[in-house]
Formats: structure tokens, sequence, C-alpha cells
């Protein structure tokens, strides 16, 4: 089986993650990094025994000796460091949310698809065998015609230093400034339950309205060079191309939560729901004469393989992923709108 070599855009906190599921891969190894701080570099080089690194994408693609790449760097450089990559040929895993914006995430999906690379968006909770399950579920015609769903992703970081102090430490700081390239938590979790919800009602949305908020946290709103004014929570309500409607709302300030997802979603047929807590994910349904009792039962559900495998499968078999570049997209098209809409007093927005 010959070798996949894969090259890692960003060695931040998230690039460990990546670098620690090819390793345990046979015949995958990553070959290089990049980064333009020299120092991180260095050290994430040194912790995962990757031979190479640069400075830039230009730097590396001048090298060129790597078929893959995964992309962790921040999300508003998703696109610039994307595009060179995807032109050169190379199969691409790129962190969520797949752009900053809408337009740049066309882009890319476009570019990918004319390439004729992988393309695959990392979308982690896609990792959980509940949801597939529940995908699967849905799609066979276990709960009927999807009518109604809510879903929410609760955080707490904000109430509670169960990561660290979030008003002292930048990598959390970060997440909560415009400037410093955050799109708050409809950004950095919203695409996730947005995903986590429609990829189970096995519909995209065709309407959308939303409400972001931003707390005050600080005197004058800011802390040292990190103006405090991205988005904290989430309201949204969504119409499925399925005509089933929902909500979905997410928040940094729910204590007692520290990473946990919830859906509830509802047919003519039956009820699904599914939780990701703790790290742990697990399905209940009410189905069949369940109904009739208002009966829920816990649904075995059995391992599946992680994103990253079914990338490096994707490369060797010649096929495509998903979720996609084309799936990423969709996805930043709702979140452009949701932005909007708030805006404009919670208007209700064609998708």
């Amino acid at each position: 089986m010959t070798d996949i070599r894969v090259l890692i855009i960003g060695t931040g906190g998230m690039a460990k993650a990546h670098a620690e599921a090819y390793a345990a891969m046979p015949n995958v190894k990553v070959v290089a990094g990049i980064d333009t701080n020299p120092e991180r570099l260095s050290s994430f080089n040194a912790a995962h025994k990757i031979p190479h690194g640069f400075a830039s994408v230009a730097e590396a693609l001048a090298w060129g000796e790597f078929d893959a790449v995964s992309n962790v760097t921040p999300d508003a450089i998703h696109h610039l460091t994307t595009m060179p990559m995807l032109a050169a040929g190379k199969h691409v895993l790129c962190e969520k949310p797949l752009a900053a914006n809408y337009r740049d995430a066309a882009e890319m999906a476009e570019a990918a698809a004319r390439a004729g690379v992988v393309n695959m968006i990392n979308l982690t909770y896609r990792n959980g065998p509940a949801l597939i399950e529940a995908g699967r579920m849905v799609h066979d015609g276990a709960i009927g015609e999807v009518r109604h769903f809510e879903a929410s992703y609760l955080q707490s970081w904000l109430t509670q230093p169960a990561w660290g102090e979030w008003s002292k430490e930048t990598q959390w700081l970060w997440r909560l400034s415009t400037a410093h390239g955050s799109l708050g938590v409809l950004g950095d979790v919203g695409v996730h339950i947005l995903d986590f919800a429609t990829f189970v009602a096995g519909a995209g949305p065709s309407n959308v309205s939303c409400r972001l908020t931003t707390f005050d946290k600080a005197p004058g709103g800011k802390i040292g060079e990190y103006v405090l004014d991205a988005n904290d929570s989430f309201t949204m309500h969504l119409r499925l191309t399925n005509d089933a409607v929902g909500v979905i709302h997410a928040t940094r300030m729910a204590t007692g939560h520290f990473n946990d997802l919830t859906l509830k979603i509802f047919g003519t047929l039956g009820g699904l729901e599914v939780r990701y807590e703790n790290n742990v994910s697990s399905l209940r349904a009410c189905t069949g004469p369940d109904r009739l009792t208002a009966t829920w039962k816990d649904i075995p559900v059995a391992p599946i393989k992680t994103n990253y495998e079914r990338f490096i499968d994707a490369i060797r078999a010649g096929q495509p992923v998903l979720p996609d570049f084309a799936r990423g997209a969709a996805l930043q098209k709702v979140l452009d709108l949701s932005v909007q809409s708030d805006a404009e007093g919670c208007r209700d927005m064609a998708v």
C-alpha cells in the first residue's frame, strides 16, 4: 500500500488532533507543517516527529512532496491557504467553518470541484455514531415525514474556567473579537449544530431568521487589544426544504454544560433524540407501537470511521467523501444570512 503524505497548515492547538489521527493510521505519514510562527512550528514538528517545516504555503508548494493537506489555520485564512493547494491538485481536509463568508466558501467549493481532488470539511460531530445512525433512520422512514426539530449547542467557558480563564488567555480572547477573525459563537459552533440538525433531517434550510447577542463581559467591552464584540449566543428559526420547521440555539453561557449537543426531531411516525455529552454520543427513539405509550428506548449504535480515516480512504479510492466543501459552503450561506437577519431586526431570509 502506497504511503499517503500529509502536510498540516497551522500548528496551533487543534493541529495536535490531526497529527495524532494520521499517526495512528497505517501507511499515512505527516511529512511537513506550515506556520508563520517559527517557534510554534519547531515545537509542533518535534512533538510529532515531522521532518519538514515551512513558513508559507508558497514554500511548501515549491517543495511539493506531499499528497494531501489538513488546513488547521484560523477561520479567516482558510480561503487564502486552501486555494493554492487546490490549484496544485492537492487533496484538502479543512477545519470548519470552511471560510469567513459564503463568497469565499463557494469559491473554494468550485475550485475543489474543478481540480477533481478529494475535499472535506472537518465537522467533527460527524464522528459520532449516534448522529450517523439517526440520519440513516430518518432516511429509511423510521419517523415518517419530518415535521419539527429543536437543537442546541451548549458551552459554559464564559461562566466557569473548566478549559482555562477566558479573560486572560489569548486562545479564548480571540474568539470574542471580530477584529481577530472571530465570527462569534455563530461561526465557531453554529456551523456544527446547523449541520447536526439538518444532516439528520435530510434537508437543508429554505428560510432562516436569527438573533445574535453579545453580553457585557469587561469594562468598556475590551481586554487589552481585544474588543469583545463577537456574539456570545444565538437563536435561530429555520424552515427546511422538506417543510419541517425548527429552532437552533447555541451559547457560551450555559453553566453546567462543558460542550454538549442535543437534537430532538419529530415526524409523522415517531421521534428521535440525539445527544453528545461528555464526549459520548447516544440515541433514543420513540417509534412504532411505542408511540402509543410515549415510550423512549435507547438505540444501540455501531462504531464508525473518523473523518480523518474517511478522508484518507477517499484519497486511496479516488472517490468523493462527505461532508465536502459544497456542504461547507451551503452551511456558510445560512450563517451569512443569519448575520444579515439579525442586522435587519430578525427578518426572515430566503436561503
